[in-house]
């Protein structure tokens, strides 16, 4: 684990770096992504406005979350970088964001009623992956719904000048076998599966949406 710990520290830290050009490039994308909103419209209907959402990841714009938020879901923010946190506050007036590591949230067993993770476990290796989907299965409540989203590809590893900076982090690409796995050996049903082509704006990289349902506490 002291190998996570470090590959944890070294994404804090290059988020912060990285944050402000994140929110500039970042903060309009739903705006063009079609695919993303319905797939959020139909997630959305397992909750109401009393449920608890956590947007895991939610990055320096929060606007993932703020997508469900705007329609009446009580959605709170979760990003490991202290200045994503900040700036998503700010930009989000009226949401709640916190400064966690998704490894280890400083939340109470089985107390959360959703979970939106996209692209928030693609800076971890593979191997270690599995450990973020227990802690995913022990603050959701049973039935709970996690929607998870990757990128579709082969490889891991750390790439320099993140976003043209000078700063390094680790990325992860999956494949859907992947994906379903660490649902199902983590206590979750795997309701739905799919891959869809990136959008023209996007880095050509397919990626993979993945919606499970927690039917029993799981932790190693």
């Amino acid at each position: 684990m002291e190998e996570l710990l470090k590959i944890n520290e070294m994404t804090r830290r290059s988020y912060n770096m990285v944050a402000a050009k994140y929110h500039e490039l970042f903060r309009d994308e739903m705006d063009e992504k079609k695919y993303d909103r319905e797939l959020l419209d139909q997630f959305s209907k397992h909750f109401s406005s009393k449920s608890v959402i956590y947007d895991m990841g939610c990055g320096p714009s929060g606007h993932i979350g703020r997508y469900l938020h705007d329609k009446g879901f009580n959605v709170i923010g979760i990003d490991i970088s202290e200045k994503c946190v900040d700036i998503a506050a700010d930009y989000n007036p009226g949401m709640k964001f916190l400064a966690m590591d998704i490894l280890k949230l400083e939340l109470q067993d089985a107390t959360v009623d959703g979970i939106i993770s996209f692209y928030s476990i693609i800076h971890t290796p593979q191997k270690y992956v599995h450990h973020i989907f227990q802690e995913f299965n022990r603050i959701l409540k049973i039935g709970g719904k996690l929607l998870v989203t990757v990128k579709e590809g082969v490889g891991e590893g750390f790439i320099d000048n993140f976003l043209d900076s000078k700063t390094s982090i680790y990325f992860t690409h999956f494949k859907e076998q992947h994906l379903e796995k660490y649902y199902t050996d983590n206590g979750f049903n795997l309701t739905f599966l799919e891959v869809r082509n990136p959008y023209k704006n996007e880095i050509s990289v397919n990626r993979i949406y993945g919606i499970g349902e927690k039917m029993y506490p799981r932790s190693d």
